[in-house]
């Protein structure tokens, strides 16, 4: 079973500040099933320009979220390879439910779908409490550094 802080997603994702945003990831089904969260503060750096009277999480960057996700699930399976980088290459279904705010925590849940030819596939639903907020099938392959 998998179980990764902020420390962990760290040494697995080339992200970092203000573009790492998964703070923490845990497996729910083996090799095929992780959730991932994202505290979201009025502190990020997007919320000065999206909007500033009214701050909501640019839908971008929830499905930049739910890659990173994928992507640190994928490098903490050992799928990826060493000195490997993910690279997120599609994404399709994308619907967006409800603005997300600051004070809000995202969990994103992912689903393998399947793999071929090195490219990942996943279903992803971001949810803020029990609100679907999110949803996109993401697609991440992974290339040398």
């Amino acid at each position: 079973m998998i179980q990764l802080d902020t420390t962990d997603i760290l040494k697995l994702l080339p992200h970092r500040y203000p573009f790492l945003l998964v703070d923490r990831l845990e497996e729910t089904e083996e090799g095929k099933k992780c959730i991932g969260y994202k505290n979201v503060t009025i502190n990020e750096p997007f919320f000065q320009g999206h909007f500033p009277d009214h701050p909501i999480m640019p839908g971008v960057l929830i499905l930049e979220s739910m890659a990173q996700v994928g992507g640190a699930y994928i490098s903490a399976l050992g799928d990826a390879g060493e000195g490997k980088v993910t690279y997120f290459v599609g994404i399709d279904k994308a619907r967006f439910r409800k603005p997300v705010k600051p004070g809000d925590q995202l969990k994103i849940e992912l689903e393998l779908l399947s793999t071929r030819r090195g490219i990942h596939i996943f279903k992803g639903k971001a949810y803020v409490g029990d609100s679907l907020v999110t949803e996109a099938e993401l697609k991440a392959t992974f290339v040398d550094k």
